[in-house]
């Protein structure tokens, strides 16, 4: 664990890392502030408030509430919408929970906007590591990477911002592999998004106890039963991928998948390129007989319903994504609104979509990010397109301007205009904040 401590402690992040980083935060508090009024968020937000009041925020909330239980709610609230991004590295949502940590410890302790930057991107690299050390057995075994992973990025950028000494950034290392968990047989319910914000929340509390004293095995990630071992890790060191920490940056290597989509990321790809074939085709649902659609192995692992019955099953249901896409032309929040599940025009069309694995698509790339779309249309057309990738994705980058639009358009389910706006400019100068305490939200 040497390796991941020392660059903990004195990584230095370049500029076009801490700018990734940025963006990454405005995406993530965009996507808070458009689930904090989601079902799941609510009960969490009246869970704290009968614990008490504190000095960091809820987001898109008047509430305030201690530092664990703010990273609580607003990682939950951040990943309720399955709207916030990805890395097809750690194949987790990595900024919902080290968001929701670092921006509640830096409330804590008035931290600058540089130093939750260089946090976010402290705690993105380790998970990174993990990732590649871990995936893709962790991940097909069934653990959720955003919470198993991700509780040990949150602590590590928890424990960046409270300025911890090595001996204890390593135990708050060794206490979050401890407090690691997740399942995916829970995608599709409310406990997923639970998942983030108890990645954030454990991750605060790591860094916390840590900074007060509380010590724990250095063995704790790479022991005989250590996180590795009791996790299925692929491999069983982090050797050689920590060996270049602070040289090389997975942010800017592998980058940030921004979604426009907020459904399973699994679904994007074939959303596309779907979405594609209909706007230059010129057709319809109506005109539509059948759809097929070949992924790679691991998407039908967390694409788990067939035929949805909830809004949250929908965001993990190929079938229905498709249909939606087809007959509204678009994906936005409202597709996953519960009357929508029951459209019987969409209902009808999901019917006729399938999904199977396709053994021809290239098994050297990441996981949930290829596709091949197949619409066989009534007139007897057939019209098939591949897709690697989506927009969003590292190599079609979204654009400051759909960031922008993106933001507002979340911000706008908790905020007036006029104070969405205000956040929009306050979060895109994070760098040069003297204080993320007076940041406005």
């Amino acid at each position: 664990m040497t390796s991941l401590v020392d660059f903990l402690v004195h990584a230095d992040p370049p500029p076009d890392a801490r700018g990734a980083a940025a963006r990454a935060v405005l995406d993530t508090v965009g996507v808070t502030l458009a689930g904090a009024s989601e079902p799941v968020a609510r009960i969490v937000q009246r869970t704290i408030a009968q614990e008490g009041s504190g000095p960091c925020r809820v987001m898109g909330t008047p509430a305030v509430a201690s530092a664990g239980n703010a990273a609580l709610a607003n990682g939950t609230a951040a990943h309720a919408l399955d709207y916030d991004d990805m890395c097809f590295v750690s194949l987790a949502h990595p900024s919902a929970p080290l968001v929701a940590a670092a921006w509640a410890v830096a409330e804590l302790s008035g931290a600058t906007g540089r130093a939750l930057l260089d946090a976010y991107v402290v705690g993105f690299e380790i998970e990174g590591r993990l990732g590649r050390a871990m995936n893709p057995r962790h991940y097909q075994r069934g653990w959720h990477c955003t919470s198993t992973i991700g509780t040990i990025g949150a602590a590590a950028a928890a424990a960046r911002v409270l300025g911890l000494d090595a001996t204890r950034a390593g135990h708050a290392l060794a206490i979050a592999a401890s407090e690691a968990s997740g399942l995916k047989e829970n995608f599709g319910s409310m406990a997923k998004p639970l998942h983030a914000g108890l990645a954030a929340r454990n991750g605060v509390l790591a860094a916390q106890l840590a900074g007060a004293g509380l010590t724990a095995s250095p063995a704790a990630l790479e022991g005989p039963q250590g996180l590795l071992a009791a996790m299925d890790s692929e491999r069983s060191t982090l050797a050689p991928f920590a060996d270049d920490l602070g040289r090389r940056w997975e942010i800017l290597d592998t980058g940030i998948t921004v979604k426009l989509y907020p459904s399973c990321a699994g679904t994007h790809p074939s959303l596309d390129a779907l979405l594609d074939l209909r706007r230059a085709e010129g057709f319809t649902a109506d005109d539509v007989d059948r759809v097929e659609i070949g992924v790679d192995a691991i998407t039908p692992t967390i694409l788990l319903y067939d035929r949805p019955s909830t809004g949250l099953e929908g965001k993990f249901s190929m079938p229905f994504c498709a249909a939606a896409a087809l007959v509204d032309g678009r994906v936005g929040i409202d597709t996953f609104e519960d009357a929508r599940i029951k459209d019987p025009k969409i209902a009808h069309v999901q019917s006729r979509v399938t999904m199977r694995v396709d053994a021809t698509l290239d098994a050297s790339a990441p996981a949930l990010t290829q596709a091949r779309v197949t619409v066989r249309l009534k007139d007897g057309r057939v019209l098939s397109t591949g897709a690697n990738g989506a927009r969003g994705y590292p190599e079609r980058q979204a654009s400051d301007d759909a960031l922008a639009a993106k933001f507002l358009a979340c911000a706008a389910r908790a905020l007036p205009d006029p104070a969405a706006r205000k956040a929009l400019a306050t979060i895109r100068d994070i760098e040069g904040a003297a204080s993320i305490r007076a940041l406005a939200l």
